[in-house]
């Protein structure tokens, strides 16, 4: 176990956040997933591993924990950015209605797929199984879309933010079912929403008034701290915790919103916009350290040999292919034609990895190979990729017609000017020669 000393994993450590680096320049260049990259990684890490150590260890508990550190980041990422305005609340309402017709629609679609093809699949169990392959990837979206035009971006990001939001609270919903005694049904589903909501607003308003008085400058991961405090309590108690992550980024990026009128008077503008951009910054770069090894495990602990097997392929291929349908169906309803590469941004990624090792016990299914896990992943960031690239270079040929023109219309512009050069010097000759001869000819 010499290989896995402490030194060698911190040199470990560094060069993977070393290589996520590079490997984010290297996705901003090409459009290929940072993640894909990541995972690629991890494969080759778990290969090295094998001749040197007999058997690697069990990171699946540590897989849970970046999972879930990682979605809070992510999602109080996505949140500080979000900027509520009037105007945005038909987009924001159409994005919401997208991600859950889509959740709904692709998770009962897979479900069928799951119970037809896998042995001794309950349906029960197929939903539950379904739900992780049917919620976008908020962590593989988010960083990828920064290329595309305002609205569109603005889209992915309160689509995917949902998507992970809804289907969280979707499949807690599925577990529940398991057991007859605690569940609570429809309306207590409605009322622990309810509660949520109510908690997250007093528990984020207590927050801004607290930490804007606090005069040490480390506090920042003392904010971080007490939100994944109030997450985990949240998720102790059954409730929708990220709703809890997500009301107090809104709030902080809209503050002003929130404090209107005379309660302005609680507010200290200064610091809470410093307050703003630290923590924005320090959620990015954590955001980035915890999703770099949140793939990097979790490309250690796949095995390969799922993925050769056919069922496997035709299940992820036919569960892959009603993603699509589906997505393509509900945004020519919302989106009109325009749905490109919209249609195609559909990863999925962090989320479906996290609750897939959070399934019970009791609703497991031995039949089910991880490897539609991996298929399905890789599958959807590879369409993405290629729908991103295609965007670029049919976004490169715009700007090189625009360009074109505006070279053609300058060249035209050029050319009049001299012309109107010229006959300005031709007519000053002339009258010249004119007074010339009226000089020599009172």
């Amino acid at each position: 176990m010499e290989i896995l000393s402490s030194y060698n994993l911190i040199i470990g450590a560094s060069l993977i956040v070393v290589l996520s680096f590079f490997f984010n320049g290297i996705s901003k260049k090409t459009n290929i997933p940072a993640v894909l990259m990541l995972i690629v990684l991890g494969i080759l890490i778990k290969i090295g591993l094998e001749f040197f150590i007999p058997e690697i260890p069990d990171f699946k508990g540590s897989l849970e924990i970046l999972g879930t550190v990682g979605l809070i980041m992510i999602v109080l990422e996505a949140a500080l950015e979000l900027e509520l305005k009037k105007e945005k609340l038909w987009p924001i309402l159409k994005s919401m209605a997208i991600a859950l017709i889509g959740l709904i629609g692709s998770a009962y679609i897979a479900a069928l797929i799951l119970y037809q093809f896998i042995p001794n699949m309950t349906m029960q169990s197929a939903w539950l199984y379904a739900t992780p392959l049917s919620i976008l990837s908020s962590a593989i979206i988010i960083p990828s879309v920064g290329g595309l035009a305002e609205a569109k971006k603005e889209f992915h990001i309160y689509e995917s933010t949902f998507s992970d939001i809804m289907g969280i609270m979707m499949f807690y919903f599925l577990t529940g079912k398991l057991n007859p005694a605690e569940d609570a049904g429809v309306a207590g589903f409605a009322g622990n929403l309810v509660l949520t909501i109510i908690i997250a607003i007093v528990a984020s308003y207590a927050i801004i008034l607290i930490f804007q008085r606090i005069k040490s400058q480390a506090k920042l991961f003392l904010l971080i701290a007490v939100l994944l405090l109030l997450y985990a309590i949240g998720k102790k108690m059954h409730l929708s915790s990220l709703i809890i992550i997500l009301v107090f980024g809104l709030i902080v990026k809209n503050v002003n919103l929130f404090f209107p009128g005379k309660t302005k008077i609680f507010l200290e503008t200064e610091r809470m916009q410093q307050i703003y951009h630290e923590l924005h910054i320090i959620t990015l770069e954590t955001a980035f350290v915890v999703r770099t090894f949140f793939f990097v495990i979790f490309g250690i602990t796949i095995v390969l040999a799922t993925l050769l097997s056919v069922n496997v392929a035709i299940v992820s291929l036919l569960i892959i292919a009603s993603i699509y349908a589906i997505r393509f169906i509900v945004l020519i309803v919302f989106v009109g034609k325009d749905m490109l590469p919209q249609l195609f941004i559909a990863p999925r990624g962090l989320i479906t990895v996290l609750l897939f090792y959070a399934i019970p016990m009791e609703a497991q299914i031995e039949g089910f190979e991880s490897g539609i896990l991996l298929f399905v992943i890789i599958a959807t960031s590879l369409v993405m990729t290629w729908a991103m690239i295609r965007d670029k270079s049919k976004m490169g040929t715009m700007l090189d017609e625009i360009d074109e023109e505006i070279l053609e219309r300058n060249l035209a512009e050029d050319a009049l000017r001299n012309s109107e050069i010229e006959l300005s010097e031709e007519n000053d000759i002339k009258k010249q020669q004119q007074s010339s001869t009226e000089d020599i000819n009172p």
